[in-house]
């Protein structure tokens, strides 16, 4: 494929180091704009997986069936995790959101390239 939307060839970066980040020194204020927002959706993207494991791990439930585990229980529970599912990404804590953000920043356009 040729023309502007072709990307280019995928050129791995190694391994991500925790702390690091995908960020060069001199980026100017369109390319730091991009990179805010694929932290964003990285971000959004390590929510989305958080929830859903919490999800696989809540449906894996033994617990008979109470008066207290019924739809308001679920609706809280539910709430509660999106809540965590939110913080979890924002703090980093699983890490899925910076090893996406490294892997995609490189298809950001380059400094001379805007």
């Amino acid at each position: 494929m040729t023309g502007p939307s072709a990307l280019p060839p995928f050129r791995s970066t190694g391994p991500v180091v925790p702390g690091s980040s995908a960020r060069s020194a001199d980026v100017s204020p369109d390319r730091a704009e991009l990179h805010t927002e694929l932290r964003k959706a990285a971000e959004g993207f390590e929510a989305i997986m958080v929830r859903k494991m919490l999800a696989t791990a809540r449906a894996a439930s033994f617990a008979e069936k109470t008066p207290l585990t019924g739809g308001g229980m679920q609706q809280f529970q539910t709430m509660r995790d999106e809540h965590f599912a939110d913080i979890a990404a924002s703090s980093g804590a699983f890490g899925f959101a910076r090893s996406i953000e490294a892997q995609l920043a490189q298809y950001l356009p380059a400094k001379g390239d805007e």
